[in-house]
């Protein structure tokens, strides 16, 4: 099912936007300073060079085909999750097929204690990044201790000349529980609130996209709050049902992976972008083929067994129709 928004003219001036949580994309070289023993060649998951070229084909192809049936075109932004340094996104572009895309990329390392950040591809012939800054996350776990989490990515930049301000995220997980963990998507809805507020101190009705696997669903506490705080409009809410999602635990779906967007991109103004339509990129390829997890995310490792899959998320994407 493709929610469609807009309908009229499909696949002209179509623009796909993404967001994909890559499942720890680590190099195979041991970082002293993070956890990424796991992913080292004498680690428990033995993590070699063939392992990470073989990821890394897998992820460059699906990047490559996120959107391209309805605009014929690559996305021309991508928001990536559990990367472990600049080295595996420029990896990653340099792999076929999109070594032979125009992709740049924004990156900022963060103080996450796993060594995982996000990052944002962007296609250079359609967009032009003026600035971006790490937001820091200060959340506390409940010894009182710091919880070292992603930074949130903030980058501003033009779209076809369209000023937009794009935040990427990866929320603190669930690992320790729901009920003990909400506090920390919470503080990071008044993070970004916060910005988004000097932000509209220097520039009227600014552009807004709001993408990152958020560890909570459309309906959650948190996402609610960052919508209705910011009078934002989240397709995703339309997208997630018991048989759907991006991700899959337990045999239960789930839709942490989402994309918002600002109220300014329900318009139709010459020389914007307007919201058209918004998807689930779970095509057949990125499944499990069979066995009681059959149509959930083929995933790299379930556990320390290695599958040899692409991610444990399947991508998600919106897709803006420039106003020529």
């Amino acid at each position: 099912m493709l929610f469609s928004f807009l309908k009229r003219n499909k696949g002209k001036n179509l623009h796909t936007i993404a967001f994909y949580n890559l499942e720890n994309l680590f190099d195979t070289k041991d970082d002293p300073y993070s956890l990424d023993d796991d992913f080292t060649v004498d680690g428990f998951k033995k993590w070699d060079s063939n392992r990470y070229r073989r990821k890394l084909s897998k992820l460059a192809r699906t990047i490559s085909k996120v959107g391209v049936k309805t605009t014929n075109l690559p996305p021309v932004l991508v928001g990536v999750a559990e990367i472990e340094n600049e080295k595996v996104v420029m990896d990653l572009l340099a792999t076929e097929p999109l070594n032979t895309l125009d992709y740049g990329f924004v990156h900022h390392d963060s103080p996450d204690e796993r060594g995982i950040d996000t990052a944002m591809l962007y296609h250079r012939e359609h967009f032009t990044v003026l600035n971006s800054v790490p937001i820091a996350l200060y959340v506390n776990n409940t010894d009182g201790g710091r919880d070292t989490t992603r930074d949130i990515l903030y980058v501003h930049g033009k779209l076809h000349g369209e000023e937009v301000h794009v935040f990427v995220n990866h929320w603190p997980s669930r690992r320790e529980g729901f009920e003990e963990t909400s506090h920390k998507r919470i503080k990071a809805v008044e993070v970004i609130t916060d910005y988004m507020e000097q932000i509209e101190a220097a520039r009227e009705n600014p552009n807004y996209i709001i993408m990152g696997d958020f560890n909570d669903g459309p309906h959650s506490e948190s996402i609610q709050l960052l919508v209705n705080t910011k009078s934002l409009y989240n397709p995703m809410e339309k997208l997630l049902t018991p048989g759907r999602g991006s991700a899959n635990y337990r045999r239960t779906w789930s839709l942490f992976d989402q994309i918002m967007v600002s109220h300014s991109f329900l318009n139709y103004k010459k020389g914007t972008h307007s919201f058209a339509h918004a998807n689930i990129f779970d095509e057949k390829f990125l499944t499990q083929y069979k066995g009681k997890y059959a149509g959930s995310p083929f995933r790299t490792f379930a556990g320390r067994k290695y599958l040899g899959g692409y991610s444990d998320h399947f991508p998600v994407y919106i897709q803006l129709k420039y106003n020529a």
